[in-house]
């Protein structure tokens, strides 16, 4: 089926190209989003004759967009979920969760704006596409932990903070920072060694 996009759209054309696409694609997004037009005479003609009034009123989006582009620059959002020894979450972080967080962070977003590829797996600090208008695209980190003071450690210094295995001795938990384990200290460790005697204190115990 051939459309008359309205807008751009990324991978397909720009604003006024005529192409062809799947009449599924056409029938259940591009047309009842208004993001394209068919491509019949008649609306060839009303494109042509509205095309400085489309193209002005893309261009305040964008220029809307931007701006809230600008002010999400640097965002940072904490999803918190559990997760094994491994750093492997029970589960996974989708599209709706990230734009929930956003949104919550103050920039209302739907999923469909969340460009993701695949849903989140594992434990750190993942850079995602939230796209604005279709001529503006701008990354958040989604910041995902077992805690909020996680998050936060994991803000500050840019590494996942992934749980260590439970050690064989008995001893505390640890965790590490991708792949650098820290163990946690047992009482033995904690304890303070006894002074060496000298050899006038074994004379003073033989002689008393």
């Amino acid at each position: 089926m051939q459309v008359i996009l309205l807008e751009r759209i990324e991978k397909l054309g720009q604003m006024g190209d005529v192409v062809n696409v799947k009449p599924g694609y056409a029938r259940n997004y591009l047309l009842p989003q208004k993001k394209a037009l068919r491509a019949t005479t008649d609306n060839l003609s009303y494109f042509e004759r509205e095309k400085a009034q489309l193209e002005a009123a893309n261009l305040d989006r964008r220029t809307d967009a931007q701006k809230i582009g600008d002010k999400m620059a640097g965002l940072f959002v904490a999803i918190i979920r559990n997760a094994g020894d491994s750093g492997q979450l029970y589960g996974s972080v989708n599209s709706r969760d990230v734009a929930e967080a956003v949104t919550e962070a103050g920039f209302t977003v739907t999923r469909a704006q969340i460009l993701m590829d695949h849903p989140i797996k594992t434990l750190g600090l993942h850079t995602q596409r939230v796209r604005l208008h279709p001529e503006v695209i701008v990354d958040v980190t989604v910041n995902v932990a077992q805690s909020e003071d996680e998050a936060a450690a994991q803000e500050s210094t840019g590494h996942a903070i992934i749980p260590a295995e439970r050690g064989g001795g008995g001893g505390d938990d640890g965790f590490a920072i991708d792949g650098a384990t820290f163990e946690g200290a047992s009482a033995e460790d904690d304890a303070v060694p006894a002074p060496a005697k000298s050899e006038g204190d074994d004379a003073k115990e033989t002689a008393s």
